[in-house]
């Protein structure tokens, strides 16, 4: 069981982790706004995550793939919150002793992951192919989300603190302009990649 886990955390990680709309957001947002004043958000994203991980649970999946037009809608209203959050991102103009802008919301967060479908693909696979093996399936799908979720708390964390490291490049006014462009447009390359993986 012991390895199961830990195979169930690295793949979790790896999927959780790798860069995509999500972590990037994270990035940005900790980047533009520094790590506290992105809690809302991380938490937002969480918990939207949470639920998507509950609803799969519970057979949206199987929903998406016999409806492919929801998993296209949900789709569709995603990538109008991440292009919503890189907009945020790249017209934050507040620097580090100022913080007029008000960074991206826990309602952004949420709502961005509980209609984000890689986060229902990403854990699709995590339950088709890595279920913790117990002697109830109702107790290993449980197991199977509790570490998965731990695993995205810690991830989705590093992430923002990741960009919150970043503050200090955004003291310059033109330098932290070109730095939130940076990572808007690398928000926004993300979501285009995810259409054609």
């Amino acid at each position: 069981m012991i390895e199961a886990m830990i195979t169930l955390a690295l793949t979790t990680a790896l999927l959780l982790g790798s860069p995509g709309p999500a972590p990037l957001a994270l990035a940005g947002v900790g980047a533009s706004f520094g790590f506290k004043q992105g809690l809302g958000f991380l938490a937002g994203i969480l918990l939207g995550l949470l639920v998507a991980i509950s609803l799969l649970a519970l057979g949206l999946g199987s929903l998406f793939e016999q409806f492919p037009t929801v998993k296209l809608i949900c789709q569709g209203i995603a990538t109008a919150y991440l292009i919503y959050v890189a907009y945020k991102i790249a017209s934050n103009t507040s620097g580090i002793e100022q913080r007029a802008g008000a960074a991206p919301s826990f309602k952004d967060g949420f709502i961005l992951n509980l209609i984000n479908p890689k986060a229902y693909a990403a854990f699709l696979a995590i339950f088709a192919n890595f279920m913790i093996p117990t002697s109830s399936p109702v107790y290993s799908a449980m197991l199977t989300a509790t570490v998965s979720f731990i695993v995205a708390v810690i991830v989705d964390g590093l992430w923002m603190a990741i960009g919150s490291k970043l503050r200090p490049f955004f003291a310059k006014p033109d330098q932290a302009k070109w730095l939130r462009i940076a990572f808007a447009l690398l928000l926004l390359s993300s979501i285009g990649a995810s259409y054609f993986l």
